[in-house]
């Protein structure tokens, strides 16, 4: 038996989280077209016969500007010193980035794998002076996929199944991640704000689980509070009438039924809580 913890590292929006769900097959990690959606380090377990590979999605890296950065930053290291196996996932654009190796050097004596992704964007011709350069960095495995369409992926889990450490599976066969309902229920109502909403709303907004109840009869019960930074920010969020936010609670009742499998009735208000981003209480009580 082989079992390990695996790490995705990369730039924001290069496809970690798309990456993990193709994967899994199914989804835990939220997916949107903005940089900087996935703010936790999110954990998805493949059982796969004799193999158990523990992926973690993690933000994307970035030079940390406030508090959250640092937090996101701090998540990566995490993950990375965590890793029995490191994916480092990049694009056809990847231009050699001092900060990006940087993270990779924390992670010596572990295995990398590059996976170059979105190659359904381009030509394999056009692949062939990045892979050239990426002969230097003395890395065996560099593996052109598609997390989107999934081309290449299963050379990827296979390679990745070959690098794990002989070990006893640390989760039983069924589990898919480690983090409970609430985690996942925020996350795709935050995946909703990210989708509906341009600029700053999406980066300046946290949401949090206040209520949760499980019933054996009729629907589960679900009130969660989505803070910004500004009453500005706020009257947009809501919109004419309660008509933005309304849509955006339709969009995540419909993907939280979806994955937990089971109706609920989804409550969101929303609050202002000025410099949240900065604040470390605050960031704590998200459990950054």
């Amino acid at each position: 038996m082989k079992a390990g913890y695996v790490a995705i590292i990369g730039k924001p929006n290069v496809g970690k989280s798309t990456l993990l769900n193709h994967l899994l097959g199914t989804k835990i990690s939220a997916v949107t077209s903005k940089p900087q959606t996935t703010r936790k380090r999110i954990l998805g377990i493949l059982t796969e016969g004799e193999y158990q590979a523990c992926f973690i999605d993690t933000p994307g890296i970035i030079d940390a500007e406030y508090e959250l950065q640092e937090q996101m930053v701090g998540q990566i290291k995490s993950a990375i010193a965590d890793a029995d196996v490191l994916v480092l996932l990049i694009d056809p654009w990847f231009k050699n980035d001092r900060s990006f190796w940087q993270f990779t050097d924390l992670a010596d004596e572990i295995p990398k794998i590059i996976a170059i992704n979105k190659i359904d964007l381009v030509s394999r011709n056009d692949l062939l002076p990045l892979i050239d350069s990426l002969k230097s960095r003395r890395i065996p495995d560099i593996v052109p996929i598609s997390a989107l369409n999934g081309e290449g992926v299963a050379d990827l889990k296979r390679i990745i199944f070959a690098n794990l450490p002989e070990a006893e599976f640390f989760y039983p066969e069924e589990d898919i991640s480690d983090s409970p309902e609430r985690f996942f229920v925020a996350d795709l109502i935050r995946e909703k704000i990210f989708q509906r909403f341009k600029k700053e709303i999406p980066y300046a907004t946290c949401v949090l689980i206040d209520d949760f109840k499980e019933r054996e009869k009729g629907k589960d019960y679900i009130r969660a509070i989505i803070y910004v930074e500004r009453d500005s920010q706020k009257a947009i969020l809501i919109g004419k009438k309660g008509t933005a936010l309304k849509k955006v609670g339709e969009e995540a009742r419909r993907e939280i039924e979806s994955f937990l499998g089971r109706t609920v009735y989804l409550e969101l208000w929303v609050k202002v809580k000025e410099k949240w981003r900065k604040n470390k209480k605050f960031l704590k009580e998200l459990g950054y």
